[in-house]
């Protein structure tokens, strides 16, 4: 696929999904060229179409002293090099507005954070750049009201948008997701993913570091897809409980290959 002609009618797969998988953030090149290459050897063999993610930089952690990145201009040129080298198309989140044009310049898929949602000036500086754009539904929000967020990116002339579920806010310390969301959102005329990852967040710990739940990669990742998602999002490492982001929630990279077998052929099933 060639990344100038990139356009969300490009990842509607019949009889499979995409994947867009790759680390948490940016920790350094040779890590983020390692899960590159595995994952993009793993798609081909599987005839999955990727799209690596990483972010450049993190804005929203809990702890003022958490990991939040290399540095912004290092931690993108990596993931320019990485489309380039990988002829794969490339991720990354947005916080601010100002974000949006310099990030455009080495991504194909401009994603919104669930908390940002509904930043008007955001999703419209992600619009305006004519990227493809992510938004993350907020854990806030329902399902229906994404559809003011897509309002409001194809109001700058942008159709490139897909929404992605990753659970709700439930009590204090988990998330749950209602799988419900995944058509309702479809109803939009957009692709709908199912960020495994994050739905299986266990957010506002008091020690300050979210904890996740892992071994149920598999059981919400069935789920979607059994629930018509278009595509699935896996954050992923070599060693999770090295990672300097998001660990305890990653699938380690060896273990995706099995995990995609199974989706896909649950896929042609359904």
């Amino acid at each position: 696929m060639k990344q100038e002609q990139l356009n969300t009618n490009s990842f509607i797969q019949k009889e499979s999904f995409f994947l867009i998988a790759g680390p948490c953030i940016i920790e350094n090149a040779d890590l983020a060229e390692e899960i590159a290459e595995k994952l993009k050897k793993i798609c081909s063999d599987l005839d999955i179409l990727l799209i690596y993610k990483a972010s450049y930089r993190k804005a929203n952690r809990t702890k003022a002293d958490s990991f939040k990145g290399i540095g912004d201009d290092t931690a993108l040129d990596i993931i320019g090099q990485i489309r380039q080298k990988y002829n794969v198309a490339v991720l990354t989140d947005i916080h601010e507005s100002y974000e949006a044009q310099k990030a455009a310049s080495y991504v194909d898929i401009l994603q919104i954070p669930a908390f940002l949602c509904r930043q008007t000036s955001l999703l419209e500086a992600a619009g305006n750049t004519g990227k493809i754009v992510n938004i993350k539904k907020g854990q806030f929000v329902s399902a229906q009201t994404m559809a003011y967020a897509v309002e409001k990116v194809r109001a700058t002339g942008n159709n490139n948008v897909m929404l992605t579920e990753r659970g709700s806010q439930f009590g204090y310390n988990d998330l749950i997701v209602d799988f419900r969301n995944i058509p309702l959102m479809k109803k939009n005329n957009v692709p709908v993913v199912m960020d495994i990852t994050h739905a299986l967040q266990q957010p506002n710990s008091s020690t300050g570091v979210t904890g996740g739940q892992p071994e149920m990669i598999e059981t919400i990742a069935k789920a979607a897809i059994a629930a018509g998602t278009d595509g699935i999002f896996l954050e992923t490492h070599p060693n999770p409980e090295k990672a300097l982001s998001d660990g305890k929630n990653m699938i380690p990279l060896n273990k995706i290959p099995v995990l995609l077998e199974k989706l896909k052929n649950l896929k042609k099933a359904v």
